[in-house]
Formats: structure tokens, sequence, C-alpha cells
């Protein structure tokens, strides 16, 4: 059979809302995938109310509105579930049993069903019935443990990392036990936790820690790893760590050749001292001609993006990174998905859905 897209065929239910789960249920579709959003009917996914967030997550898929509360909106859902091949749900532990639309429910009637449930804690534990969001995991799960050791109350990273960390789990979860009901015939159970996917993040931080290893065996903090401020007032970006060769030629490109014989070691013994005399060599050119000088020798380095900046890349470009829908299909850009097939198409073919907008198509008994 010849398919078009690697997911071409598979169907999704997602009750899943806000950032997680949708962005699981992003990549999926992204890969044809036929995704279809179960909203409640009055407000839908509260992530409608960031217009860009929902936007941007919620690309390629199709949505209905069903009452879950509603007994003839769980029989329309049940139903459904007959005939799909993964339900995502996100809701907190025990809401779908509650409502009838457990696992040990629905797989009675589809033993092929993938069912993922996507919680911030997991199924089971003390914390399992927590609310949650973001940055709470990432306390829990060690990834502040610079702000632990030192007491600092930095402000929290713009990126929300559990979500991101989860969403793709899920979707390599899904994808996972989609090729294992090829080879058994029966699909399963998936129990995901935000927190989980950040603790797994953080493995070789805790390997360290839980066998009383030293963090230097993961990390030590370089002069030339970092961030730094030109001429122009633009940013640089350095990315050097153990290797020599590359701070030697560093180091003879910004003048500091009385640095280029410290080893690794010694770098990390004197880093703010090094880094010190770095940062004043590299504020006396402009970005422009750090980008070409370092460039050159092929050291690594980068420049820091204002968003609008990402857009423009020429490396980023160049690898259609940004697609834009057509004039009819409201001609908005969005973020490609980033694989690659040689034998497959991907893309994005529809925007967002609209609250309910497939429901009378899709299953106009709940009209």
């Amino acid at each position: 059979m010849k398919i078009r897209s690697p997911l071409e065929g598979v169907r999704v239910l997602s009750l899943a809302e806000q950032y997680p789960g949708p962005y699981a249920t992003l990549l999926l579709a992204d890969l044809g995938a036929n995704v279809t959003l179960i909203e409640r009917p009055h407000g839908g996914d509260p992530a409608r109310n960031f217009r860009s967030l929902f936007a941007a997550l919620n690309r390629n898929k199709r949505s209905i509105a069903l009452d879950l509360k509603s007994p003839r909106d769980r029989d329309i859902l049940l139903d459904m579930s007959k005939t799909t091949d993964v339900l995502i749900e996100g809701f907190r532990p025990d809401v779908m049993k509650r409502l009838g639309l457990g696992y040990s429910v629905i797989s009675r009637q589809n033993r092929r069903l993938v069912y993922l449930s996507l919680t911030g804690f997991g199924q089971n534990g003390p914390y399992r019935r927590r609310p949650v969001h973001d940055l709470s995991c990432q306390g829990l799960s060690g990834v502040l443990f610079q702000q632990a050791r030192t007491g600092s109350l930095e402000k929290p990273f713009q990126l929300p990392v559990a979500d991101l960390a989860s969403g793709t789990l899920a979707a390599f979860g899904v994808a996972s036990a989609l090729l294992a009901r090829e080879r058994t015939g029966h699909g399963c159970y998936i129990d995901l936790s935000m927190t989980d996917s950040l603790v797994s993040w953080m493995t070789t931080y805790l390997y360290a820690a839980l066998n009383e290893r030293p963090l230097a065996e993961v990390y030590e903090e370089e002069p030339a790893y970092g961030t730094f401020a030109c001429a122009d007032n633009k940013m640089i970006t350095l990315s050097i760590a153990a290797e020599d060769h590359y701070w030697q030629a560093l180091c003879a490109a910004t003048g500091l050749t009385h640095l280029a014989s410290a080893s690794h070691q010694e770098r990390v013994q004197h880093v703010a001292v090094y880094r010190a005399q770095l940062a004043a060599a590299i504020a006396k050119q402009r970005q422009e001609t750090w980008a070409n000088l370092f460039n050159a020798i092929e050291i690594p380095w980068g420049h820091v993006h204002d968003l609008k900046d990402v857009a423009v890349d020429p490396q980023l470009r160049t690898r259609e990174l940004f697609v834009q829908l057509s004039l009819e299909k409201g001609g908005e850009w969005h973020v490609n998905q980033p694989l690659r097939f040689d034998c497959y198409e991907t893309g994005i073919e529809l925007p967002a859905p609209k609250l309910g907008e497939h429901t009378r198509a899709i299953c106009p008994d709940a009209i």
C-alpha cells in the first residue's frame, strides 16, 4: 500500500488541552495523522483565549464540540472510539473513569486502540491529584537545581520545557505503540507524566547525583560558553566547552594570546576572570566583524536572535522551517515540522479549527 505521509490513515481523538497534548497531536498531525479535537461546547480549549498559542499548536486538526457530562455526547465519543487508532486525554487521574470513558471501557470495544493519559504527575503517587503547570514540573524534576543550591530567585525560563518534553514523548510513545500493534494486533494504555518527562531529560545530572559522582563529570562551566555583547550592542553566543583547539583559536582571534595555553581545568578554575577578559575583548568589535572572523577560524558561535530575526535567518529559511498557508486558508505563517523524509510528504494544510467547526460533518447526531 502506498502512503503519502508517514502517519497517513492514523485516526487520533484528542481530549488533551492547553499545551502538552496539543503539541503531541501537532507532531502527529504534521506527519499525516487525522487528528480530531474533542472540545467542550462553551469555550473549548482554554488555550483559545491565547490566539497565537492555539493557532500555532492546532493547525492540521479538526474540532468537534461534545459535552462529556451529557450521556448522549459520551455515547457519541464511545462510538467514535470504536474506529479510532489513538486517544489522548489530559484530565486529572480518574476523571475519564468517572465519565465511563476510561481505557478499560473503551478497549473492550476496540482492542487495537492506543490510549495515552498525559498528566502533571502520572496516575499514581502522592502528588497525582495536584493541579500543575510547567514551572511546578521544573522545580520537582531538578531542572532548577542551581537555584535550589544558591537560593537565587531568577525569572522562570520562557520556554515551557515540561510541556514540550512531555508532548514530544507522548508522540514518540504513540508511534512506538502503533509499531508494536502491527506485531501484536492489540493496542495498549500509556501513562505519561510531565514531571517524569523532565526527570528523563535530567538523566545525566541525576545519574551523577544518584551514584554520588561529581557533577563535573557531566558539566563544568567554561569561560567561552555563554552570551557576549559586541560593540554595536548586538550579541553572540560562544559555545566552546572542553576543546583546547577551539579555545586556542579563540584566544588568537581576540588578542588573548596569554590565555591560549590554559587547559580545560585551568579555565574552569579561573572561569570568572577569563570570562571577564573575553567579554572585554568581544565588546571592542561589531557583531559582523566577529561573525566573519569566527566563521573563518571555524569555532562554534552563533547570533542571538530576537524572534523576528529567527524568521529571516538564511540557514533556517534554507531548511524551509517557515510555511505560509494560502490566502483562502488564512494566509498565516507557521513553523514547519523539522523531520525531513526522502520518500514521504509532510506539511501544513489547514489552519487551527474554529470551536466545533467539524461537528456536523463528523458526528451530526451531536447537533
